[in-house]
């Protein structure tokens, strides 16, 4: 006797596991769970753009206003992104790429306090660094798993890399 696999559910997307319902159900704990890591930046350094603004930058650092709407974009990116694997096949596929999603966004909240609540910046430094490696592993995980949801890690990616090499220079700048 054969066992089947459970029948997808047919959606604009391609098949799931899911039913429409739990989709939207993973869908919403996806933007939930980025909401909680942007939030823990914000109630970490309520004053960061005052802070962003007082420190020495250099002439190629973006302006505070920037980094809220880039941010919102990033954050629903690596929520679609996180939604796309866990939806297409059964939990036990995907939990490896998925924790590793998860400890991405440990890593991610956990800059902003170091940056500008407790102005450790040469931590912040390193654990951005840290937050870039775990970023790149999600990324290959999830590739394995989805290309657009992969794919959507990529913007992500290239800010954090970015703002490393910004926290390294206001980093030794203010040194």
């Amino acid at each position: 006797m054969t066992t089947q696999l459970p029948t997808r559910t047919r959606t604009f997307l391609g098949g799931s596991p899911y039913s429409p319902a739990r989709q939207a159900g993973g869908l919403i704990v996806s933007l939930l769970l980025v909401i909680v890591v942007g939030a823990v930046g914000n109630l970490a350094a309520v004053s960061s753009a005052d802070q962003y603004r007082r420190l020495n930058q250099p002439g190629w650092a973006p302006s505070s206003w920037l980094f809220g709407p880039v941010w919102t974009v990033m954050y629903v990116l690596i929520a679609v992104a996180a939604w796309l694997v866990w939806r297409g096949e059964p939990w036990r596929a995907v939990r490896v790429p998925l924790a590793a999603h998860v400890v991405q966004l440990v890593l991610n909240a956990a800059w902003t306090p170091l940056f500008f609540g407790a102005e450790l910046r040469g931590l912040a430094f390193a654990e951005i660094l840290v937050l870039v490696v775990a970023i790149a592993v999600t990324f290959v995980l999830l590739l394995r798993h989805s290309r657009v949801g992969a794919a959507l890690l990529l913007p992500y990616l290239a800010w954090t890399v970015f703002a490393a090499v910004l926290t390294f220079s206001v980093w030794t700048m203010n040194s």
